[in-house]
């Protein structure tokens, strides 16, 4: 129990530093893609899972690492993801970013937290279970790409790998804005410095993310949980230990959630940037709604955009990428009534006013 505990929370404690400190953001990511064509942040991602993908093949294959086999819906995976790409962009992060932003003190990623985690244990043990169950029954089908295909799994690393590095080569060869950013005055010098000040690139943090996913899968198979990062599940079973007091739902993946929350207050007090941060009433609504379809969409295709859009991917997943796919698809959609659209009736209204003022 005791070795449960603390490697749980090491492992958590480090991914919420890491994330906080150089703001590892997938909603983020995801947002930019559609509004400002930036991709830099997906090509991160594919780093982390690239990372992670190469460390599981050797693992697996010197039996260090066993990776459960398993089937998954697809109806459910898609509607599940989609809903809950919908709540990431309400929410302002997505599961792991609600984590680790409550642990900088804002109080809008609290009730996104807390309203996650709520209807994610409501939607694996209580009221909306038959919901679910309705839609996951009636499409379960592997999801092993080795198993569906034959083609070996190193194939499959390969080509990831091979698309990663291409991505990457690109974007790092672009040229670099000619305009002079002006930087902040240090305000810490030495390990201190690097820790708590020095700015990451996106690059550098995915494969420090890649790495403490890896991490995940052999300390959490030594507490006989076969699995590597997972934030919905621990969430829901976290809440419901609360309400029944049930020790067992305490696991290695509870320990983890409890860690990236610890990890993120840690890395925000060394940076001076932890603060509590209320919003506005606008940004609470959104927060509480944005939290409920992440808890339900998360819930319903079996993982978030860690444990499908990270995690399953490397395993070479079906899941995994369909889900990723999907919560992309939904983040897009949600960005568009947040952003876009509000963006273009100002524009129009604007317009509109100053073709009046040219007329009268």
């Amino acid at each position: 129990m005791t070795w449960l505990i603390i490697s749980g929370l090491i492992v958590g404690a480090l991914l919420g530093f890491v994330m906080q400190r150089t703001r590892f953001c997938l909603a983020g990511g995801f947002r930019d893609m559609y509004i400002q064509k930036s991709n830099k942040m997906f090509y991160a991602l594919l780093i982390a899972i690239t990372v992670q993908s190469i460390g599981l093949l050797i693992l697996t294959s010197t039996g260090l690492v066993q990776i459960p086999t398993s089937t998954y819906p697809i109806i459910g995976t898609v509607i599940g993801s989609f809903i809950f790409g919908l709540g990431i962009i309400l929410a302002g992060g997505c599961a792991t970013g609600t984590w680790y932003r409550a642990g900088e003190g804002l109080i809008g990623s609290w009730m996104a937290l807390i309203a996650y985690a709520f209807t994610a244990a409501v939607t694996k043990f209580g009221l909306l279970l038959p919901l679910m169950n309705g839609l996951n029954k009636p499409t379960n089908v592997n999801t092993s790409m080795l198993q569906t295909t034959g083609i070996p799994t190193w194939i499959w690393v390969a080509l990831l790998t091979v698309i990663t590095v291409f991505f990457v080569v690109k974007t790092l060869r672009k040229p670099k804005p000619k305009f002079a950013v002006p930087k902040l005055k240090q305000k810490f010098t030495g390990v201190r410095h690097y820790l708590f000040e020095k700015k990451y690139h996106p690059f550098v943090a995915a494969i420090a993310v890649g790495l403490i996913a890896l991490l995940a899968w052999p300390i959490s198979e030594t507490t006989g949980r076969m699995y590597g990062l997972g934030i919905t599940t621990p969430s829901a079973n976290l809440v419901q230990f609360f309400l029944t007091g049930d020790v067992k739902l305490l696991d290695w993946g509870v320990f983890l959630v409890l860690g990236i929350f610890l990890g993120s207050y840690i890395a925000a007090k060394g940076a001076r940037e932890f603060k509590w941060r209320l919003p506005d009433k606008k940004t609470i609504r959104n927060s509480i709604i944005g939290g409920v379809f992440m808890g339900f969409g998360a819930s319903v295709a079996g993982g978030c955009s860690i444990g499908n859009g990270l995690v399953e991917t490397a395993t070479m997943s079906w899941k995994g990428w369909i889900a990723l796919a999907s919560m992309i698809l939904g983040a897009w959609t949600m960005s568009y009534f947040v952003f876009i659209r509000p963006m273009k009736k100002a524009q129009k209204q604007v317009s509109e006013t100053n073709t009046t003022a040219q007329t009268t």
